[in-house]
């Protein structure tokens, strides 16, 4: 018999130009917080002045934070909370891509909670405590095709002194309102709009082979697959090609409504505990660095799953592996195809500390999948993918 429970309660306005509907949308507060990155992007294409505009015709004053890592941390998600409340700003604003985001939701729940925010994280060292108090309203301009937070409740923190990198969410972290306007995205380098649809591609392939899927997620999942099939690698070689972003755009959505009505799998907990331990590497990249050794092996596991991914991919889908085959195409067609752990510090002689630094901060994510693995398996997948 088939159940679910499906839940995304997040107004998403959808296409090119769509940005300037912020001038009349009608926003959860009279004063954001602005949150973006430490990076000069989103001022130096007009996106933050832009978004400021809007806000004042749409009579809503703000304020800016702009620390934002590419991998958040903790120290940052108390410090603009602590600006959001001495603002008394009543709203939350990411703008940018999956750090400003995720960073916006923690935030949104710290500005309006006591304590610290790993008080209410369940993995590693957090004390998994009831959030007591509402967080604010979040609102969500995405700038990038990658994480699908616009979509979904989660958000992904690093505690910088513990090097734990855990996701966290909850019903009250979805967006209120995320606004998805592939004509902001044009500027991404493309290595980048590379390891963002990677990312989004994952999320999409993890959430169809996780056990908790359901018709209505398999149904985002595919179709994400298809679209980033389609048009990456078009994305990738011309980022001006707005059929090309909108449908990796598109994607990136679908994959966060995936996110929110299935789940992640152990792939997601082995890259982001490589994040944890080596900052530096960006996430979309640590997932494509793990991804033909991880899925040659669920290939194995769960074929009949992995065949309709290679059917989703183009390929007749009569072996599993030819959507692993399928996946080194496309990464050879964008240009990240043999990306090497070790060139952001990885050691093989780690891979074991690594890898129960994955099971110890989201061990939760190995519950998903369709076959449980031992720590001998995952230490293997590990060490086959390392270059």
């Amino acid at each position: 018999m088939i159940k679910f429970n499906y839940y995304i309660p997040t107004r998403i306005v959808f296409g090119c130009g769509s940005l300037e509907q912020l001038a009349t949308l009608k926003l959860p507060g009279k004063k954001a917080l602005i949150v973006i990155t430490n990076g000069k992007s989103v001022r130096k294409y007009g996106y933050l002045q832009r978004v400021q505009d809007l806000l004042a015709k749409n009579g809503c004053d703000n304020v800016v934070y702009d620390k934002i890592l590419p991998n958040p941390i903790l120290t940052h998600v108390m410090e603009g909370a602590k600006i959001a409340k001495k603002e008394a700003c009543d709203f939350v604003l990411g703008l940018g891509g999956g750090s400003p985001i995720d960073s916006a939701k923690s935030i949104a729940i710290m500005a309006t909670n006591p304590g610290d925010y790993w008080d209410y994280i369940s993995g590693g060292t957090g004390k998994a405590m009831p959030i007591p108090n509402r967080p604010l309203p979040i609102v969500a301009i995405t700038t990038t095709a990658g994480t699908g937070t616009e979509a979904d409740p989660w958000t992904v923190i690093t505690h910088q002194d513990r090097q734990e990198k855990i996701g966290f969410g909850y019903d009250l972290t979805y967006p209120t309102l995320s606004i998805v306007d592939p004509e902001l995205m044009v500027t991404v380098p493309p290595h980048l709009t590379a390891y963002q649809g990677f990312d989004a591609l994952f999320h999409s392939c993890e959430g169809f082979i996780a056990n908790i899927a359901t018709p209505v997620s398999d149904g985002y999942a595919l179709q994400a697959v298809k679209l980033v099939a389609k048009s990456l690698a078009k994305a990738v070689a011309d980022g001006k090609d707005l059929e090309a972003r909108t449908d990796v755009a598109l994607a990136n959505t679908l994959s966060g409504m995936n996110e929110s009505t299935s789940s992640c799998t152990s792939e997601h907990s082995l890259a982001h505990a490589t994040g944890a331990l080596h900052p530096e590497i960006p996430h979309g990249a640590a997932l494509i660095a793990i991804s033909e050794e991880y899925f040659k092996f669920f290939a194995a596991k769960v074929p009949d799953r992995i065949k309709e991914l290679a059917k989703a991919m183009g390929k007749p889908g009569n072996s599993a592996l030819e959507f692993v085959d399928a996946l080194v195409e496309l990464q050879k067609q964008c240009g990240v195809y043999g990306l090497k752990l070790s060139d952001y510090g990885v050691t093989y002689d780690e891979l074991p500390a690594l890898v129960d630094n994955a099971y110890a901060t989201m061990g939760g994510l190995f519950k998903l999948d369709r076959h449980t693995l031992s720590r001998d398996e995952t230490i293997g997948i590990m060490q086959r993918a390392f270059k």
